[in-house]
């Protein structure tokens, strides 16, 4: 592996879950707790990009910060599932929003999952994925979440209308509620992307949770090794479980 690796790709996560094996199924892995009874609710992880194609080291799924999610999830009884969409250039979108319908329901279709309790997470430039379910939500999606997430257009990384989440909120569905994990020392350009969904949703009255890590860089979560960062990570678990649970 070349010595121009980005740091989220070996970075350790801030969290030391007991480590399990995922299924991986295509584009699915898939991290199931020990011994649980299920049908079990489950969060399906859309993880950051674009990324490029030709990269050794272009596979999310490795990476020990969406490990180390995947092990945490199911150390608290939830199904896990870090996805690996064709997202390589800014005018995929398309094709990997269907991608990620499509991992959705291989998940719900799994026996061991319950299809009515769905949670989705977002990431980073996977984000704008957010913008179909903020439309038109399904019956089985409880709760969203979103973590240092780039929400909407920048400089030379223009999206069409359809993945704009600020435009998008405005024509909102029925949406469950949204967890949304900022940082205080993000990028000023993704920083105001975020800035433009929060007042959008705050504008249209849709059901928001801010989490707010003051002292915490994009990927706070592999190099912010805190106490902030850790309780950070611990409440937007505890609020997607609550949501997926009662």
């Amino acid at each position: 592996m070349s010595d121009d690796v980005p740091y989220f790709v070996n970075g350790a996560f801030v969290l030391e879950p007991e480590p399990i094996q995922p299924e991986r199924n295509g584009r699915v892995d898939l991290y199931v707790p020990p011994a649980a009874e299920g049908p079990l609710p489950a969060v399906v992880f859309v993880c950051g990009g674009p990324l490029p194609a030709e990269a050794e080291w272009i596979n999310p799924r490795e990476w020990p910060v969406y490990r180390g999610y995947g092990n945490l999830l199911a150390a608290n009884g939830l199904v896990a599932a870090p996805l690996q969409l064709p997202l390589h250039e800014w005018d995929q979108f398309p094709g990997a929003a269907d991608a990620l319908k499509e991992a959705i329901e291989q998940v719900r279709a799994d026996e061991r999952v319950d299809s009515d309790r769905i949670a989705i997470w977002f990431f980073c430039g996977g984000s704008p994925l957010i913008s179909d379910y903020l439309r038109t939500p399904p019956e089985w999606l409880r709760v969203m979440a979103a973590t240092y997430p780039a929400l909407g257009s920048r400089p030379h990384m223009e999206l069409e209308p359809r993945f704009e989440p600020s435009l998008a909120v405005a024509e909102h569905g029925d949406v469950p509620q949204i967890v949304l994990t900022r940082v205080g020392l993000e990028a000023p350009l993704v920083a105001e992307t975020v800035e433009k969904f929060v007042a959008a949703a705050e504008e249209h009255q849709v059901e928001l949770t801010i989490i707010d890590v003051p002292n915490g860089h994009h990927g706070f979560d592999i190099v912010d090794h805190t106490e902030e960062s850790r309780e950070a990570v611990h409440r937007a678990l505890n609020l997607v479980r609550e949501a997926l649970v009662k």
